[in-house]
């Protein structure tokens, strides 16, 4: 059976630790050894990427359940979610194009059972432990800690990139 998305890795950690800031380095680094990156971002908060004014904004909000802008650059397409209820992550995930993207990214997201790099920063005083679940491949820290799992140093991309490049090649 085909799968219905690229691999899914989460970079899951408590807020202030710099989830963003790490994949924000991630993705080139993942991109110049040839994996192609799609990202799936969960936040708290009502996201609205359309701009008021706009055509698209307008159309939507006079009841479009779904609105797609095109361009010869790019194109998306804004989805009204029935009854406010976030979609599951497998299915966000078979939205992503398998011809465009070798992996998919997850920030957030941090109960689904994927795998996942669990990150933490010391200066946060938040204790790390609480992140590690079976489905944790590696600790990514400021801080040396004692565990079966690989543990990264959060303050090298390259070294964390490079984990990434050789958990997809058993994971495709």
């Amino acid at each position: 059976m085909e799968k219905s998305h690229p691999p899914l890795l989460a970079i899951t950690a408590f807020s202030g630790t710099g989830k963003t800031t790490l994949l924000k380095q991630l993705i080139p680094l993942l991109n110049q050894v040839g994996v192609r990156v799609g990202l799936i971002k969960h936040t708290h908060h009502k996201v609205d990427v359309d701009t008021p004014g706009k055509d698209s904004y307008e159309l939507r909000k006079a009841g479009a359940r779904q609105t797609m802008v095109a361009s010869d650059a790019r194109w998306a397409l804004m989805t009204e979610n029935q009854d406010n209820e976030m979609p599951a992550l497998s299915w966000l995930a078979a939205q992503m194009d398998p011809r465009l993207v070798d992996l998919i990214l997850v920030e957030g997201f941090k109960n689904e059972p994927v795998p996942k790099i669990a990150l933490f920063r010391s200066d946060t005083g938040k204790d790390w432990r609480p992140l590690i679940d079976e489905y944790v491949i590696a600790v990514a820290g400021d801080v040396k800690v004692d565990m079966t799992l690989p543990v990264l140093d959060i303050n090298q991309p390259e070294s964390i990139a490079a984990f990434i490049s050789e958990w997809l090649v058993d994971n495709r």
